[in-house]
């Protein structure tokens, strides 16, 4: 995938979901993986001729784990002339207390997430952005099917009231593919995630269970994304 192709399909995605407002201050939550990074990428480079100007800040959240490496990532924050802030946090080892044989990805996601969050407020940030891409959102719309038994998938805007903060997901109208393409192209530094349970999460299982229906029926997952943009599904029609 191409810098301008990336640009032209975040940029869409920003317009149609009026994701970014004038002056805005937005912490990019990196997680040192390729989707973050492109992100990161997206929104440095659209910062110099976007309609609407805005700052950029990059948050990264250590949880604590031993691997954890920033070396690679400092360095990019500079060429793109963005500014990193990293967040020391004990994560790992309150997840391991709490469920050391089974540990929580949904405790981890929620204590990441507030960790970050909290930090943007700090930065004045008026909005966070994450790097949900198009995959992401049908593997969400199906595991709340399969495991909760309700149409849903996080809204590409979301306000959050405790934090007054408003969360941006401009990856959304780009497929893991198309990052996975970007991320060789150029040569992204990332690093390795050092959780325990990556690869055997419920997300990885329907991920999989995706990846079967859409090599048996080319396109199913375009068409199912399509459908979830049609949808009444609240924050996903289009203003």
């Amino acid at each position: 995938m191409k810098l301008q192709l990336l640009y032209s399909r975040v940029r869409k995605a920003i317009d149609d979901y009026h994701m970014i407002d004038k002056n805005d201050t937005i912490a990019i939550g990196l997680s040192g993986g390729k989707d973050s990074l492109t992100l990161l990428y997206a929104l440095s480079g659209l910062r110099k001729f976007y309609t609407n100007n805005f700052k950029l800040i990059a948050i990264m959240v250590n949880l604590g784990y031993s691997e954890f490496e920033t070396k690679k990532i400092e360095q990019l924050c500079k060429e793109l002339d963005v500014p990193l802030t990293i967040v020391d946090t004990e994560i790992s080892k309150i997840l391991q207390l709490n469920s050391p044989e089974n540990i929580s990805c949904s405790l981890c996601a929620k204590l990441r997430k507030g960790a970050l969050n909290a930090k943007a407020k700090e930065l004045n940030c008026t909005k966070v952005a994450y790097a949900h891409h198009q995959d992401d959102v049908v593997e969400t719309v199906m595991m709340s099917q399969i495991f909760e038994g309700h149409y849903y998938c996080f809204p590409p805007v979301t306000y959050l009231t405790s934090s007054d903060l408003t969360v941006i997901r401009p990856l959304i109208y780009v497929t893991e593919a198309e990052i996975k393409g970007f991320k060789n192209k150029y040569d992204l530094p990332v690093e390795n995630n050092p959780c325990p349970k990556d690869g055997h999460s419920k997300r990885e299982y329907v991920k999989q269970l995706l990846n079967q229906i859409n090599r048996d029926n080319p396109g199913a997952k375009k068409r199912m994304f399509s459908a979830l943009c049609s949808s009444t599904v609240d924050g996903w029609a289009k203003n």
